[in-house]
């Protein structure tokens, strides 16, 4: 994979000598036609459905489908696709596609064992459903409801993307009862600084898992590398960013390709409360979190949903982000839809219109899921930052992790009562890790990525002792021995 196409178009024709200039610049439009003709040529892989697909002829762009129609993006100065992770990042970092995945056989059959939902046998705190998805919890009418913001990040966290998250979380952002903004951030292991995930939960935001590799088709694996890949990332948060267990309790599978039967059953087994991995086809009234007793009340958009009923555990699946013009496509991460030519009030206002379809509806949570690269743009940062600063003012939004979601929606209360619901009180939780350290270890560790034949080298900061290895699947400690094993008994 080239970094740069060898026939890269020139700006302009040469001056070095006025008889080279004509032919220059034929040869130019020349291969400026053989561009655009490559452009055009480019098709959405079909069965993928939406998302962004590595550009053939340059690292630099990638091609973001939607509907089956590519629209053609560019990295912002200096960075590269990952064809991996699916976003722009720093050139060491990119891994340059397009990368050829081989689907794993699928392990299970999909058999529809769940029944729909039965309102007579799902009550809440335990259970909750509605035969479209659309109802509210507790028989509320939307204007006693909250209208609840779930910002999400997803991804490693280290200097790509810290600071630009410490500016959403200000002081001067609060919800109505005072309280500051939270989030909640799904954490995958490459490139990530447990230093940097510590300060966010010491400062009461909520850290859950993604999984260590970020692996393609993990959807069609089995029990082990599901527990592997989620229970090791677990393991590695504790260890390196010391957060305890017990408040690890979300999840979400990569590229939003649920693991099936076989991902709800580890979650289930290892004490997980929640999985955010489901999205949504556009609908004209979203859909409330709810949980998975019952059959999932909407089309499962990715095929790998589970069948099977896991009691008690919840989903907040993701609605998927448009306005009614369709303009920017539709899109179950805001930075995969096209608003990169927008300038800040336009996204502001975009957002605003994609917002009040919950807020003057049902008032289903409104979730924002974003990665890293959607701060890589300044006007879609300032669009935003207009965005939060108009939802702040409004005396029923909150903006609220999942787990205090989930806590409002297991136990209703109306707007009224909630200034002072303890479940979103300012209070410090007593198990939450101690503040950042001044001087962390920066580890450089050997790597050997999967199926390499080479050993590399990564960097990681936290403020314990640098392990012997870099921490990976089997080694979540990074001991170099290899001997992870995660028993359901011993969570």
């Amino acid at each position: 994979m080239v970094d740069e196409p060898l026939n890269q178009p020139l700006n302009q024709p040469s001056s070095t000598s006025n008889q080279h200039s004509s032919s220059n610049w034929v040869h130019c439009q020349k291969n400026k036609k053989d561009e655009d003709k490559k452009d055009e040529e480019f098709r959405c892989p079909e069965g993928q459905g939406n998302g962004n697909f590595a550009d053939p002829a340059t690292c630099r762009r990638f091609y973001q489908c939607v509907d089956g129609y590519p629209y053609l993006n560019r990295c912002p100065s200096g960075l590269h696709f990952d064809d991996i992770s699916k976003f722009c990042t720093f050139k060491n970092e990119a891994r340059c596609g397009p990368i050829e995945t081989t689907p794993a056989p699928i392990t299970e059959p999909p058999t529809d064992l769940a029944e729909r939902c039965d309102t007579a046998n799902c009550q809440l705190p335990y259970c909750f459903c509605s035969r479209d998805g659309t109802i509210i919890p507790g028989g509320l009418q939307p204007d006693e409801t909250p209208q609840m913001i779930i910002m999400t990040f997803d991804g490693a966290i280290n200097h790509n993307n810290f600071d630009h998250y410490q500016k959403i979380f200000t002081q001067d952002r609060v919800n109505p009862n005072n309280c500051p903004l939270k989030g909640t951030f799904f954490i995958s292991h490459e490139y990530c600084n447990y230093n940097m995930v510590q300060s966010l939960a010491h400062d009461g935001h909520e850290i859950a898992t993604e999984t260590i590799s970020l692996q393609k088709g993990l959807e069609d694996k089995g029990y082990e590398e599901w527990a592997g890949e989620m229970i090791g990332m677990r393991e590695i948060l504790k260890h390196f960013s010391n957060i305890s267990t017990s408040e690890v309790v979300g999840m979400r599978a990569p590229y939003l390709k649920p693991g099936r039967n076989t991902q709800y059953k580890v979650l289930e087994d290892f004490g997980y409360i929640y999985d955010s991995s489901i999205g949504i086809s556009p609908l004209k009234v979203p859909i409330w979190p709810y949980t998975l007793d019952y059959k999932i009340p909407h089309e499962c958009k990715a095929g790998t949903c589970p069948t099977k009923s896991f009691q008690g555990i919840w989903e907040l699946p993701l609605n998927a982000h448009y306005v009614e013009s369709y303009e920017g496509g539709h899109c179950p991460y805001l930075d995969q839809c096209v608003l990169h030519n927008h300038d800040p009030e336009e996204v502001f206002e975009w957002l605003q219109e994609d917002f009040n379809r919950y807020y003057e509806q049902n008032r289903a949570p409104y979730m924002m899921p974003f990665h890293t690269n959607w701060f890589q743009i300044k006007e879609l940062e300032r669009g935003l930052s207009k965005f939060l600063d108009w939802a702040a003012t409004l005396p029923d939004v909150y903006f609220v992790t999942a787990t205090q979601a989930l806590t409002w929606i297991t136990d209703p209360k109306p707007i009224k009562a909630l200034h002072n619901f303890e479940g979103w009180s300012c209070k410090k939780k007593e198990n939450l890790p101690g503040p950042p350290c001044n001087n962390p270890h920066k580890c450089a560790l050997d790597f050997k990525p999967t199926e390499s034949n080479f050993t590399t080298t990564r960097y990681m900061e936290t403020c314990r002792e640098c392990p012997n290895k870099y921490p990976w699947l089997g080694d979540s400690k990074g001991t170099g021995l290899y001997n992870d094993n995660y028993n359901p008994e011993r969570k």
